[in-house]
């Protein structure tokens, strides 16, 4: 009798246990910059992305470790920088130089949970690879799902504003006939509800990947309709903003204001931007709405990023990504976890992506690998206010062209404060900026510096140089997908 009884009250812990196990939905937003109403951005229609930060914790300074969606995406599932992992354009994969690292979803699957993805989590070329299994890491996971929507079979009626560009770089758009779940997006959100709907008896890591707003901003015509014309404003940015900018600041894309593209049609490209982040915050409510009638609410951490921030015109005309302003560094990052005392609020203080592998597993109780960059913000989920000396790390390589000489390393360190930058250690540029004062990033106080400023900028460079290279890689990359 003894024996059983010892059986049966193992039998019921270890059922305790394993119900407690928390689900993880990792949702990852291409080309996402925080355009949120939730964020402050008064122009955005975004209720369901808003009621899950309502419902969870809003990081408002989060930062990528480098503005390009290959080497970021990388980083957040190896919990890696850049130059760990020797990931800085769009073609080399980190297996190539860490052939061995546990990733994110490895490290649930090795302790019990199933993993799967629907779209993208790994980098794929927009539009090109949709439908396939993109630049993925075929270990990470499980089940892999790619669907293809009518996005694809549509992109002969894709509005291109730079026509002697490819739609995946271009300022590009389309106000599509048909339904949400036409799209791939749509696709996509059908697709996970369904494994959740297999899964939901054991404990799943699932990752949803949407597309948009990735160029071609493509979304169903309803979405258009939300952002009249005129409504859409390009920012604000003074005269002679440029002036004080080192030339490497500038991606080798865009060296021209707007792409050269008369203001009519940058509003054009803002509606069609903002249209198409409705659409995802559409699908993300249907998610959320999945998890509720799935009962899986309580037991699950939400997860919500995006690869980068993203410019909308800022600084005379810097559009997309792949710089080291705040538009491209600063991202979107909200996490709702289970039994979290901070739930429902902000944090202000300065987190990394690096940061998110850490968190998930200690939020689930499990040992993450030895040698990751970042830290947990359970402190921080706990009490969004609690004290934490932050810093944010984050680098983008320029190729050698008309304008550089050879190629340039920039690399950017951010404070509660200040950003300091520099390209090529220095030699190419170096700019700092004062975010009490100028938070648009518009007076680069180190072309002339006081003892203060010349005080600040050689501490900020000592940290900076701490975890981030300023020199060229030894390692292969592809200048043309940088």
């Amino acid at each position: 009798m003894k024996v059983i009884l010892l059986f049966a009250c193992l039998f019921s812990a270890s059922i305790g246990w394993a119900a407690k196990k928390p689900n993880v939905l990792f949702i990852a937003i291409d080309d996402l910059a925080p355009a949120l109403r939730c964020y402050g951005n008064l122009i955005a229609k975004t209720p369901y992305i808003d009621q899950l930060a309502a419902t969870g914790v809003r990081f408002d300074r989060a930062y990528n470790q480098l503005p390009l969606c290959n080497p970021t995406r990388a980083s957040v599932m190896t919990g890696l920088r850049p130059d760990t992992i020797k990931v800085y354009d769009l073609d080399r994969h980190f297996r190539d130089e860490v052939p061995k690292a546990v990733t994110l979803s490895q490290t649930f699957m090795r302790h019990g949970w199933w993993a799967g993805r629907v779209g993208k989590i790994y980098h794929y070329n927009v539009p090109a690879s949709i439908g396939t299994d993109g630049f993925d890491d075929p270990p990470s996971w499980q089940k892999t799902v790619n669907p293809k929507g009518r996005d694809k079979t549509d992109e002969a009626l894709i509005f291109n504003a730079e026509p002697h560009r490819k739609i995946s770089g271009a300022l590009s758009w389309l106000a599509a006939e048909g339904e949400d779940e036409e799209q791939t997006d749509g696709m996509i959100t059908t697709q996970a509800i369904r494994l959740m709907e297999t899964k939901r008896d054991k404990p799943f890591f699932l990752g949803v990947g949407f597309f948009r707003p990735h160029t071609p901003y493509v979304a169903p015509k309803k979405y258009f309709a939300m952002y009249p014309l005129k409504d859409m404003r390009l920012p604000y940015a003074p005269k002679g903003d440029r002036d004080d900018i080192p030339t490497a600041a500038f991606a080798h894309n865009n060296p021209v204001p707007h792409y050269s593209l008369d203001e009519l049609t940058c509003r054009k490209a803002l509606q069609a931007y903002y249209a198409t982040i409705s659409f995802v915050d559409a699908q993300v409510g249907r998610l959320m709405e999945a998890l509720d009638q799935l009962k899986l609410a309580d037991n699950t951490i939400v997860v919500l990023w995006s690869d980068h921030g993203y410019h909308l015109g800022e600084h005379n005309g810097i559009w997309q990504k792949r710089t080291l302003f705040e538009q491209a560094a600063r991202t979107p990052l909200i996490i709702r976890a289970p039994g979290v005392k901070g739930n429902g609020t902000a944090s202000t203080r300065i987190v990394e992506f690096v940061d998110i592998y850490p968190t998930l597993t200690d939020l689930a109780g499990l040992k993450p690998p030895k040698g990751l960059e970042g830290r947990s913000l359970k402190p921080l989920l706990d009490n969004p206010l609690a004290k934490w000396n932050g810093t944010a790390i984050t680098q983008v390589l320029r190729p050698a062209d008309k304008r550089l000489p050879k190629p340039v390393m920039g690399r950017s360190i951010r404070t509660a404060r200040w950003r300091y930058t520099d390209w090529a250690e220095g030699k190419s540029g170096v700019e700092l900026y004062d975010h009490a004062t100028d938070p648009l990033e518009f007076n680069n106080l180190a072309l002339q510096p006081d003892a203060q400023v010349k005080a600040v900028m050689q501490m900020l460079r000592k940290e900076l140089e701490k975890k981030a290279s300023g020199k060229i890689p030894t390692t292969p990359f592809n200048p043309k997908r940088l």
